[in-house]
């Protein structure tokens, strides 16, 4: 057991639309609750109370956050005791792999009374329409503006120098992984550190990092070749039999951002803005990726592209904002339509399966 909480994306909305990661951080499970019901339903609610019961107990906890609203959560799962709890809805759409056995639906919707959300039918199928028109523009813009961000990194990577990029990778294998491995069949965690939300880019990275005792910052532009060094470093650790977390970019969702490899003790991630950190310890490095890799300097060429991409970025930011708008007024008529002492009753029972799965634990310790 231990003290420390975990926080980070599973899904987000990317420049490749809506882009789930939901699925190696679920797998290693030994029982699963997906939860199904409309906006409104009290599924984050649910998630978060019973989060806080085990946190409370002293487990340690992963908290799986909602890009799409921040403040809620998507999902929470309790490594100890290999039990999990996620909103099954869409965008992220999870079925259940061994029904009854490791994973089940939990169906909120049984708390709803259906006459009265028939009694506001136009208006919920209009602002339904609405919210997922909103999401495709939003996919969209993103989408293009990652047109310009792969301009510009394709002008920076022309530049780089494989040879120098082979030694610096050599380098930090060496460094990291001291010739170190283990015979073990490695688990490969891929999550978000961040996301792009309605409120704007928000990132879980500076907590992510905090009880890392060795950290590594990559600071260079986009092309300088830090995803790709990320990616082989990762690759490494899976040879080599580390467990490791995997953190890709909230925008692009085929880079990687972060890799963290716990019982190394270390972290190596891409210092970028909007989310750049500063080096607090003696024990922080870090590595120019210009300087070490590039053949020669690239200066921007002018500001049109950046602002291009700015600009499509914010384009799809105000489509998300405007989505949780009108989901917020989609909500309103499923929480006026629950009995919300059905879904405790729910709670209730979750909770108690979860206590005679901990029970069992506490047995074998």
């Amino acid at each position: 057991m231990g003290e420390n909480i975990i926080k980070y994306f599973a899904g987000g909305n990317t420049s490749q639309g809506f882009y789930s990661l939901f699925a190696s951080n679920l797998e290693s499970l030994e029982r699963l609750f997906i939860l199904k019901g409309g906006p409104g339903t009290g599924k984050s609610y649910l998630i978060t109370k019973i989060g806080n019961a085990w946190k409370e107990k002293g487990y340690a906890l992963e908290y799986m956050y909602c890009s799409s609203d921040k403040d809620s959560v998507d999902g929470v799962i309790i490594p100890d005791l290999k039990v999990g709890i996620v909103d099954g809805t869409k965008p992220h759409v999870i079925e259940p792999k061994y029904p009854g056995i490791i994973d089940d639906y939990v169906d909120l919707g049984a708390a709803w009374d259906a006459s009265k959300l028939r009694k506001h039918k136009d208006d919920i199928l209009s602002l339904t329409d609405q919210v997922s028109a909103a999401f495709q523009a939003a996919y969209k813009a993103f989408g293009e503006a990652l047109i310009p961000y792969e301009k510009r990194k394709a002008r920076v990577s022309k530049t780089l120098n494989v040879d120098k990029v082979k030694v610096l990778t050599e380098r930090l294998v060496k460094t990291l992984f001291h010739d170190k491995g283990q015979v073990s069949l490695p688990t490969i965690k891929h999550r978000f550190h961040g996301a792009l939300t309605p409120t704007g880019p928000c990132s879980f990275m500076e907590e992510l990092i905090k009880p890392i005792g060795k950290r590594y910052f990559l600071q260079g532009r986009p092309g300088t070749g830090k995803s790709t060094l990320l990616r082989r470093l990762s690759l490494e650790a899976e040879m080599r039999g580390f467990n490791a977390e995997v953190y890709h970019c909230e925008f692009d969702p085929n880079s990687i951002d972060l890799l963290m490899i716990r019982e190394l003790d270390f972290v190596i991630f891409d210092n970028k803005a909007p989310y750049e950190l500063q080096p607090e310890r003696q024990t922080d490095e870090v590595i120019d990726m210009e300087q070490a890799v590039l053949e020669l300097n690239v200066h921007e060429e002018d500001g049109t592209v950046i602002k291009e991409y700015e600009q499509k970025l914010n384009d799809g930011l105000i489509s998300l904002a405007k989505a949780k708008s009108l989901r917020d007024v989609l909500e309103g008529y499923y929480i006026q339509a629950m009995d919300f002492t059905v879904s405790a009753t729910i709670r209730h029972e979750i909770q108690t399966e979860i206590e005679q799965i901990e029970q069992e634990f506490v047995k074998r310790i």
